[in-house]
C-alpha cells in the first residue's frame, strides 16, 4: 500500500504564493512522474503540472506555465508547486499523483485565494 501525503494548502490573497507538498510512502515499486491535478468546485480534474523522475517538466497551459513551478525530491519520493502571483481562479482541491506502480493519489489539499 502506498501513501500520498500532501501539505501546503491554505488560503491567501490574490497576488500571493503558497507552496504544496506531497510525500509518499509504502510499498512503492516504481515511479515514472509525480504530478498536479487540480479540481474546483463543480468542474472535474485538470491537469496542472508533471514531473519525471529524470527532471523534466511538463505543465498544463499558459495559465500556470510562468507562475507555478514543480520540482522533485527523488530521494524523498516527494514533489512540490511552487506557485506564485495566485488568482481566485487557481482555487482548488490539488491533488497529487504518483504515475508509477502502483498509480497512486492523494488525498487532496485545498487551496483557496480570496480577491
Amino acid at each position: 500500500q502506498v501513501q500520498l501525503v500532501e501539505s501546503g494548502g491554505g488560503l491567501v490573497q490574490a497576488g500571493g504564493s503558497l507552496r504544496l507538498s506531497c510525500a509518499a510512502s509504502g510499498s512503492i515499486f516504481s515511479i515514472n512522474a509525480m504530478a498536479w491535478y487540480r479540481q474546483a468546485p463543480g468542474k472535474q480534474r485538470d491537469f496542472v503540472a508533471r514531473i519525471t523522475r529524470g527532471g523534466s517538466t511538463t505543465y498544463a497551459d499558459s495559465s500556470v506555465k510562468g507562475r507555478f513551478t514543480i520540482f522533485g525530491d527523488n530521494a524523498k519520493n516527494a514533489v512540490h508547486l511552487q506557485m506564485t502571483n495566485l488568482t481566485p481562479e487557481d482555487s482548488a482541491v490539488y491533488y497529487c499523483n504518483l504515475q508509477g506502480i502502483p498509480d497512486t493519489w492523494g488525498q487532496g489539499t485545498r487551496v483557496t485565494v480570496s480577491s
